[in-house]
């Protein structure tokens, strides 16, 4: 099942596997990417699609480190060799559209502070910045005015991204970045048409999804979510309320898919929040193809395939450690296991050196 082919849209995958995307940080200080990166999806090109890590969607997006962009001809340039490369492979590849919001530091933007719906800072944890982790600033409120813009960036940065060869675009409405920043209470105290009621606080999220659909059609677009998952201070005063509103105005949208991400393992349940599962609570409201997310192994995975609600699965670092991950599943093969200390930054170790079966 998990094997089968699928058409997805206008697209047929060869699988129903999807490489989730994942920060890794090789990109160098003007947010290009090399031969490293044409290299490391490469070799990943057999997953039924790829999601690329998360992509700057313009200068102010940035939030990390030697994070990629698609905003300057050199970036769009960069990418080219690897979408290129992958569709050699017989590969389906997909940018993931970026904008950190307030989960940044100033260190890595020229001194700029980080911007957000409301001066409200991260606490509880600190940002990985190129100077050491440092704890998160009281970010910069965005007037309406910036806030239409950045709309605007993130249709730039799908139409850069068809520029580059991508077969389409996600976008990053997950794990505490900009467009959850504006959905979640905790995030976002404006008063506004962006904010103080769930339907204000949808507003921003809704436009650029609408904005993405208008840049290079529906069939190129998909959204990633994460309903539960508190990283970066996201809380919902009532997250089944939001994500209800918030997918019913995205079911009369007409796009690719919906990702949904259940809660990481590392995190636990705050303590207002159903303890139903996100698939089954979120998934049957979602008229889209959906896309399960979030630890998965091949047993799990089947498993919810066979629940009827999601069509494909995303894994992540499993396929960080398996390039060849769908025939080692095919195989009943054993698996790499990840080595964490190279996720973020580094240079080949752990990035294009995990082994494939035949090796």
């Amino acid at each position: 099942m998990l094997l089968d082919q699928i058409k997805l849209g206008n697209l047929t995958l060869k699988n129903k596997m999807a490489m989730a995307a994942m920060t890794r940080s090789r990109a160098d200080n003007n947010g290009v990417v090399g031969d490293m990166t044409v290299e490391y999806y490469t070799q990943r090109a057999s997953a039924g699609m790829i999601i690329t890590e998360a992509i700057n969607i313009s200068a102010q997006a940035k939030g990390s480190p030697f994070t990629p962009g698609l905003y300057t001809q050199a970036q769009i340039d960069a990418w080219k060799k690897v979408t290129a490369s992958v569709h050699e492979k017989g590969g389906i590849i997909f940018a993931q559209l970026w904008h950190t919001g307030r989960v940044a530091h100033s260190v890595d933007r020229n001194g700029n502070l980080p911007v957000a719906p409301s001066p409200i800072a991260i606490t509880g944890m600190q940002h990985y910045t190129s100077q050491g982790p440092k704890d998160f600033e009281t970010p910069k409120e965005l007037t309406v005015a910036d806030i239409k813009q950045i709309v605007k960036d993130y249709g730039q940065a799908a139409k850069n991204a068809l520029e580059a060869g991508f077969d389409g675009v996600e976008l990053h409405g997950a794990n505490g970045y900009l467009p959850n920043q504006f959905l979640a209470e905790s995030a976002n105290q404006r008063q506004d048409e962006y904010g103080g009621t769930i339907e204000k606080n949808a507003r921003f999220m809704l436009e650029v999804m609408e904005e993405l659909i208008h840049a290079v059609g529906g069939d190129r677009v998909g959204i990633k979510l994460s309903p539960f998952q508190p990283y970066a201070g996201i809380v919902f005063d009532n997250p089944t309320a939001t994500f209800s509103y918030l997918l019913q105005a995205l079911n009369k949208m007409n796009f690719l898919f919906v990702e949904l991400m259940k809660k990481s393992p590392m995190f636990p349940l705050l303590p207002h929040y159903p303890g139903e599962d996100e698939i089954v609570l979120f998934g049957k409201q979602v008229k889209h193809p959906v896309m399960a997310n979030t630890a998965y192994n091949k047993e799990s995975a089947e498993q919810e395939l066979q629940k009827g609600i999601a069509q494909l699965i995303s894994f992540g670092t499993t396929f960080l450690a398996n390039p060849d991950l769908p025939k080692r599943f095919a195989q009943n093969a054993a698996l790499n296991q990840i080595d964490s200390a190279t996720m973020f930054g580094g240079a080949e170790k752990g990035y294009i050196d995990c082994p494939f079966l035949t090796e």
